[in-house]
């Protein structure tokens, strides 16, 4: 084949993608497919994929393992940050996408491709993410996008395939899920509305259990390192939890957020480890932080998050705040204990050598064994002097 055409598309062996290996083979492509596996991928899922390429049309196809990859650049700063954006969703696509990109742009550059694709509409935020790193990190290779330069609907795009005699499970296609380490996300006609929730069945996981499990997470320097006392690395971890956790059904909701491109849009989720995680990190973090690192870090966190749903994670800054994030885990370890159940969860307590709670110091509203009754006086006489002085020179205001 003519070299000067070599394709590496992002293959995820769903609708879009599909559609897109399917017409660039077409066009005389030579397309290489590449999926990476950020933890929604069992080996079977591997396998499946890899068939549908090939009926797809591509030359070869590749898959990357990239889950411990994930986690060490992204996951861990969310957990350390606690990042929740809009106080609700865990970046779960959107902090994948950062290192599938990555990762599929080098790849590019090591076979020597001179265009890359993606199956991103032209009014989502995948869009920016992918082309903000292809575009950054290899500014030679070519972009090509043709469900977004050619406006397509996934009626467009079904009604192709089948043309091309390319059958797949239509009525599953009905939701775009997205799975991944830290959660899964569930698009469809619903969440294109304001008012109509996601159906039961639209969820990947369905209510298994119903009588409460008590868990104990472990958490050391900020990462999770154990769940009930067995120890393993944070990512097997998260996987271990959410195995457990989601035959609960817990983590549900559907996110509403402000879109890179500037429109509103809905996602339905389901992220039960991720949200147990964060929760459980955030308490003992309240325990084993002071005040000033909580009120700094808080802010932070939502930079950090910001940036990251908005496709700026090869920014410096970025570094700039790992590296405050990661100082700021060196008391955060010990565990928590975390009561699953149907469809929620409750977290008990902590344990830590760190807590700061102690009553050495004194019990809040009732002991005090750190100060004489006349030093607190004179703190709080002295703590409120800039607001008496305000009040009386302006007390015609």
């Amino acid at each position: 084949m003519n070299n000067s055409k070599k394709l590496v598309i992002a293959y995820s062996g769903g609708l879009d993608t599909s559609y897109c290996a399917v017409s660039l083979s077409k066009a005389g492509y030579e397309v290489h497919a590449v999926s990476v596996n950020t933890g929604g991928f069992s080996k079977s899922d591997v396998q499946t994929i890899e068939q549908n390429a090939y009926k797809m049309g591509v030359s070869t196809y590749k898959n990357i393992e990239a889950v411990t990859t994930f986690y060490q650049k992204v996951v861990k700063f969310l957990i350390f940050g606690n990042v929740l954006k809009n106080n609700t969703y865990p970046l779960s696509v959107s902090a994948e996408r950062i290192v599938q990109a990555i990762e599929i742009i080098e790849y590019a550059k090591s076979i020597g491709a001179q265009f890359i694709a993606h199956g991103s509409t032209g009014a989502g935020n995948d869009q920016v993410r992918f082309d903000m790193i292809f575009q950054t990190l290899a500014p030679e290779i070519e972009i090509i996008t043709p469900i977004r330069d050619q406006k397509l609907t996934r009626q467009d795009e079904i009604a192709y395939l089948k043309s091309n005699g390319i059958d797949l499970d239509w009525e599953k296609a009905k939701y775009s899920i997205n799975k991944g380490l830290w959660g899964t996300s569930v698009g469809g006609d619903e969440t294109l509305t304001s008012h109509l929730a996601l159906p039961e069945s639209a969820y990947p996981s369905q209510l298994e259990s119903e009588t409460p499990e008590t868990v104990t997470l472990t958490y050391t320097k900020g990462e999770l390192t154990a769940v009930d006392g067995i120890e393993n690395s944070p990512e097997i971890n998260i996987q271990a939890l959410d195995y457990r956790a989601s035959k609960f059904a817990i983590g549900r909701d559907i996110h509403v957020g402000d879109t890179i491109v500037g429109i509103k849009g809905r996602v339905g989720f389901e992220a039960a480890a991720a949200l147990i995680i964060v929760k459980a990190h955030h308490l003992l973090e309240k325990h084993t932080l002071t005040k000033w690192q909580l009120q700094h870090k808080d802010y932070l966190s939502n930079f950090y998050g910001m940036h990251l749903h908005e496709g700026q994670y090869l920014d410096p800054v970025m570094r700039d705040m790992e590296a405050f994030l990661n100082s700021s885990q060196q008391s955060v370890s010990g565990s928590v204990e975390v009561i699953l159940k149907p469809y929620h969860f409750s977290i008990n307590g902590i344990q830590s050598k760190h807590d700061l709670m102690s009553a050495k110091f004194g019990s809040y509203g009732e002991v005090n064994n750190g100060w004489t009754a006349e030093e607190a006086k004179g703190f709080i006489k002295i703590n409120g002097n800039q607001n008496k002085i305000y009040q009386q020179i302006n007390s015609e205001l």
